[in-house]
């Protein structure tokens, strides 16, 4: 099936990358209808998270329209620093609000490697210290290691959004090792649809992005949904 799809694409007010990118890896027609999460310059903490999470749910009924094929739910940190049950949980929050099949960057990560059979990577993220060990926690209940990692260690919103493919490609190859079954790139603001391949080829394994298995499991639940698979 590569019929196009509408998705509904819920993502924080600073990020600039996801809703292009996710239609790069969705079937050709396809649309976002895109809400934004307001949110300081800070980047998000256990602290800031409850309030965050509250406004998701206060602004997705605008997704309960018969358009919307699925709804994505595209903060990556948001997903891991509530834990695989908090983000579980806000899933089917989503889910009773909009009416609609609701994927989570963050399932969509850890759903990813497993169907692959990928248990030791390399990880590169734009985070700071505290959520980086939250991410790998994530990673670890579902059954993935992290033998490499690197981080830009963004201080701010400002500074993520300055952060640019070259840069994340450069960071990717100084963190992959033999040692690793693929790469991952967690973040839905780092862009990298444009990278993804020609690492790929480099390497022979397996480069994966937070943006591109959303897309792929958002296809997947509108394909399960219409019986084509």
């Amino acid at each position: 099936m590569n019929q196009a799809l509408q998705v509904g694409l819920m993502v924080p007010n600073n990020n600039t990358t996801m809703e292009k990118e996710l239609l790069y890896w969705l079937p050709a027609g396809s649309g976002c209808v895109t809400q934004r999460i307001p949110r300081g310059k800070g980047l998000l903490d256990a602290r800031t998270l409850p309030e965050y999470l509250n406004e998701a749910l206060r602004l997705a009924p605008v997704f309960d329209q018969p358009q919307i094929d699925v709804v994505a739910y595209g903060c990556t940190a948001a997903g891991f620093i509530s834990g695989p049950a908090g983000d579980a949980a806000l899933q089917q929050n989503l889910a009773k609000i909009t009416r609609k099949n609701v994927v989570t960057t963050a399932h969509s990560m850890v759903q990813a490697l497993q169907e692959k059979g990928i248990k030791k990577i390399a990880l590169v993220t734009p985070y700071l210290e505290g959520v980086n060990v939250q991410l790998k926690a994530f990673l670890a209940e579902g059954g993935v290691e992290v033998l490499s990692f690197n981080s830009f260690y963004a201080q701010n919103t400002d500074e993520l959004g300055m952060i640019s493919s070259a840069q994340v490609a450069q960071m990717a190859r100084q963190t992959m090792r033999e040692d690793c079954e693929a790469l991952f790139i967690g973040c839905s603001q780092l862009p990298t649809c444009e990278i993804l391949p020609d690492l790929e080829r480099e390497w022979g394994r397996p480069v994966l992005s937070s943006i591109q298995v959303t897309a792929h499991f958002a296809l997947q639940a509108v394909q399960s949904a219409k019986g084509f698979v």
